[in-house]
């Protein structure tokens, strides 16, 4: 499905929501009439909208190489499916404080800390947690804290036209874009058979 990107981003922004709003010590910030929340835009646009919170930021996103190239799918004994576009997404997580009572670096660290703890103990996604279109599927995203060198850090927030915020990211793999490209066994098989390849029904 072309909507992975929108139900992954959903999928985390939904969890650690839920999570910050049912927390003793942030559940006043987040929930109860709080003004923090899980926003999906940048830090920057955070800022421009007033908003505070964390922001899950998809900032890149790249093919996976390992598995490109995987098997046409079958869906029925005469009709194949190309392949999906493996993809693994990149997110920045930044907490946005204002620099008000309610809000300061210990603020700030207190909030990463408790998404650091969040997706450490829950590192993988599927059944009821998805959401989106990826409610009801067999998807399973897994999440992982990836090390970003000062260069990577520096070119992020160079482009956000901000100086640097705590921050952290995280990549999310697999997530597949569903290929619309069908064709037939019998196509297939001839194709396959020009270059001396031989395929079973």
């Amino acid at each position: 499905m072309y909507t992975a990107l929108a139900a992954t981003s959903q999928t985390l922004a939904d969890y650690l929501g839920a999570e910050f709003t049912a927390d003793v010590a942030l559940g006043a910030f987040f929930g109860g009439g709080g003004a923090m929340l899980v926003s999906l835009n940048s830090p920057q646009e955070m800022e421009e909208e007033s908003q505070q919170g964390v922001s899950v930021w998809l900032y890149r996103v790249n093919r996976d190489e390992d598995t490109v190239n995987q098997p046409m799918q079958r869906i029925n004994n005469t009709t194949l499916r190309y392949p999906p576009l493996p993809l693994r997404l990149h997110y920045l997580l930044t907490p946005v404080v204002n620099r008000t009572p309610l809000g300061s670096a210990l603020t700030e660290q207190t909030i990463l800390g408790k998404a650091l703890q969040l997706l450490h103990d829950h590192p993988r996604f599927r059944g009821t947690d998805l959401q989106g279109d990826f409610s009801g599927t067999d998807v399973e995203l897994h999440t992982r804290l990836e090390p970003m060198t000062l260069e990577e850090i520096t070119r992020i927030w160079s482009a956000l036209e901000r100086s640097y915020q705590l921050s952290v990211s995280y990549e999310v793999s697999l997530v597949n874009i569903q290929s619309m490209r069908i064709d037939s066994l019998a196509t297939v098989q001839q194709v396959l058979a020009q270059s001396g390849i031989t395929v079973g029904v």
